[in-house]
């Protein structure tokens, strides 16, 4: 290959672990990010549990969701999903789909979910729903026609996301890390609105609040700071993904910790010998003391 993707390979299996991590993917789902020098192509795992993603894993695909390289692996039967999106969105470099179980009461009783709290507003004011049903009539559900792809695409619009009715969401990012972001926020968001809805009342963001805390969910200093937690979260649960590049996670965490400014340098050689200095002043002067007892 022209160009050295192991790192990405690398971000991408952390990414569908974390999700894995954070409960927005279980055993199916899949994450997805177009490829950094060719718009034409995205990169997606072979079919596999996203708990279990190593960076060998990534495979290239074109927008058509066919293999670059003759595969010898089981594929993703719903990567047209990924595939549809990249082509109908030039914006999107990132893509999930996932099951949710957060989500899930939402598909089914096809109520919208809205922001709810501030980080909530990543996913957006709204987010619209798609019946395959409705194109399709009685299907199983999965999407594997490109024409089931394309028809959920539309669906997305210029949205984040996209609630699939019986069937969990499919979340997008202008990068990996906003994607990621989002999905999680989305889903937190879905479980206080279900909560609040026990209580007996749902207040929602005004659209001006939404707007507003948007742009800041999408500051990378916010979608860093998230990114390095859940990071984090996932190398205390032990699934971070094998490889080198875990080495240069850890050095990331690292350098998002600085040395408090008020942190003193380590002491010179110099600094030690005064106490031991002091020491012996203080051996000599009890000597005296006792001498004139």
């Amino acid at each position: 290959m022209p160009h050295d993707l192991s790192d990405l390979r690398y971000q991408i299996a952390l990414a569908n672990r974390m999700l894995a991590n954070e409960g927005v993917l279980d055993a199916f789902g899949h994450v997805s990010m177009r490829h950094p020098h060719d718009p034409g192509r995205y990169l997606l795992s072979r079919s596999r549990s996203p708990g279990v993603i190593e960076a060998d894993d990534i495979l290239e695909f074109t927008l058509d969701s066919d293999p670059v390289a003759p595969p010898t692996v089981q594929l993703y039967a719903e990567r047209v999903i990924h595939g549809c999106i990249y082509q109908a969105r030039p914006d999107v470099t990132a893509v999930v789909h996932h099951h949710a179980p957060a989500v899930m009461p939402f598909c089914i009783a096809g109520v919208p979910i809205v922001p709810v709290f501030h980080l909530g507003a990543a996913g957006g004011e709204t987010q619209p729903f798609w019946n395959q049903r409705d194109e399709f009539g009685d299907t199983s559900l999965l999407v594997v026609k490109p024409e089931e792809g394309r028809s959920l695409a539309r669906a997305l619009g210029s949205h984040g996301a996209v609630l699939m009715s019986h069937h969990g969401a499919t979340v997008v990012g202008r990068d990996l890390r906003e994607m990621v972001s989002r999905a999680i926020f989305m889903c937190q968001n879905a479980e206080y609105q279900l909560r609040a809805h026990m209580l007996g009342k749902v207040s929602t963001l005004t659209a001006g609040e939404t707007k507003l805390a948007g742009v800041i969910n999408a500051m990378p200093t916010v979608i860093n700071r998230t990114w390095e937690y859940w990071t984090q979260r996932l190398g205390k649960a032990g699934g971070l993904p094998p490889g080198a590049a875990s080495k240069d996670t850890k050095a990331g965490s690292a350098k998002a910790r600085p040395r408090a400014a008020s942190a003193k340098p380590a002491s010179s050689r110099k600094t030690v010998a005064r106490p031991l200095q002091g020491h012996k002043a203080s051996q000599k002067t009890n000597r005296k003391a006792r001498r004139s007892r």
